[in-house]
């Protein structure tokens, strides 16, 4: 059997805990610098388009209310569950009272609003691509190359030393390209698919060859996590058990894995995570029920990666972006349907934040767009060309080569 076909069956019968878009090259293989030296980032990809207008409640757009009369946030001050007051026209969410907002008023978060690409597709798969693409619309378009790998390839060619690591089963399009990056799912840890036998199969079948050296620092990499993960599962038993005796109940889901990723991302500088589950057509709730459900877990994984961070919250970013808003009116379901613009996320401890930046609109049925959705008035990759130019101080150029012909906003975040 030819190497090629060997490596093919293997992948059909087994899941690495640790695969790779590409043989892991040495530089990627390498922790990154000192867990205080350098900038780090962590994009949160929410997967099925979430709800915005429930997330970011426009308090003084007297249509919220009248298009959605059961899943509606009440306006701040007035009733059980009302949105939380962040500024005079916008309020957040109350399932994120004990975690995002107190970092918004702590300034490290910042909600930007008519966010989003300007893909009018509607589809997830459609549109979920072509953001991790972050290339133009028009002509031709690089299908293999994802925009944090551009970053990644930037960064290494500029003297900054980062490496990657996306937290996902398979490499995401976002992280694949020309940089080797790695990945690793969370919840798949114990066996990691192949044992040492084939390990060391694979392994000898590229003695002497070129690419022998990158094999075995990818088993090396694969076996440092797995070493690590292992031990967190054990602490994360204790700490279950320890919470079973006071009758507190553990965090679970997004929760746990975003401890983790806090912990792994002291050797990673540049991090991916996506988190499915926002497609909510039929009752999505209000201040309670399915989404708000899933906001409060969002909001606890994102309180406990901050604090796992450490030290190095300081100079760490979180940016949470989704494919696509919803509608504005509710359907007749008691949900909502697949829209256009959406809010993102920007959180960090060195943020300039507890603001909502950006270009804004009053809403109003005018306003809207195609007479249902949030329009895009800050387009997603102005929006991170921006961002990331200020935390790694790039040039006009280098921008350009991570999202091309993109004119960056700078929304004074940092």
């Amino acid at each position: 059997m030819k190497r090629r076909q060997f490596l093919q069956t293997l992948a059909a019968g087994a899941t690495l805990p640790l695969m790779y878009g590409q043989m892991l090259s040495a530089s990627a293989a390498q922790p990154a610098l000192q867990a205080d030296a350098q900038p780090r980032l962590l994009v949160v990809f929410l997967r099925g388009g979430y709800d915005a207008a429930s997330l970011l409640v426009p308090v003084n757009s007297t249509m919220y209310g009248e298009t959605r009369p059961n899943i509606a946030i009440p306006r701040p001050g007035t009733a059980a569950g009302a949105a939380l007051a962040l500024t005079g026209d916008w309020g957040l969410h109350p399932a994120l009272q004990d975690t995002i907002f107190p970092m918004f008023g702590r300034g490290q978060a910042a909600f930007i609003p008519f966010a989003g690409t300007d893909d009018l597709s509607r589809s997830h798969f459609e549109t979920q691509d072509s953001m991790e693409l972050g290339q133009p619309l028009q002509g031709r378009r690089d299908v293999n190359s994802g925009f944090l790998n551009r970053l990644a390839e930037v960064l290494n060619q500029n003297t900054h030393a980062v490496s990657a690591m996306a937290f996902t089963e398979q490499l995401p399009l976002i992280m694949q390209g020309r940089q080797q990056i790695a990945n690793t799912a969370l919840n798949s840890t114990g066996s990691t698919g192949l044992n040492d036998r084939q390990s060391k199969l694979i392994a000898s079948m590229y003695q002497g060859q070129s690419l022998h050296t990158a094999v075995d620092e990818g088993f090396a990499v694969r076996d440092q996590v797995n070493r690590q993960l292992n031990q967190m599962q054990a602490e994360d038993k204790a700490a279950e058990m320890a919470a079973a005796n006071r009758r507190a109940i553990s965090t679970k889901g997004f929760g746990l894995e975003a401890r983790r990723i806090g912990k792994l991302m002291q050797q990673y500088s540049l991090g991916f995570v996506d988190v499915g589950g926002w497609d909510t057509h039929v009752n999505q709730g209000a201040a309670t029920g399915a989404l708000a459900n899933k906001f409060s877990e969002l909001g606890t994984g994102l309180a406990a990666f901050s604090q796992e961070m450490g030290a190095s919250w300081n100079n760490t970013v979180v940016v949470v972006i989704s494919e696509f808003g919803r509608t504005f009116r509710e359907n007749g379901n008691r949900g909502t349907d697949h829209g256009h613009g959406s809010v993102f996320w920007v959180l960090g401890g060195g943020l300039h934040g507890g603001k909502v930046p950006g270009e804004q609109i009053r809403l109003e049925q005018g306003n809207l767009f195609q007479g249902r959705d949030y329009p895009v008035l800050n387009e997603y990759r102005s929006v991170l060309g921006g961002l990331f130019s200020r935390m790694y101080g790039l040039s006009s150029a280098q921008t350009d080569k991570v999202f091309p012909g993109v004119k960056v906003k700078d929304m004074g975040l940092l």
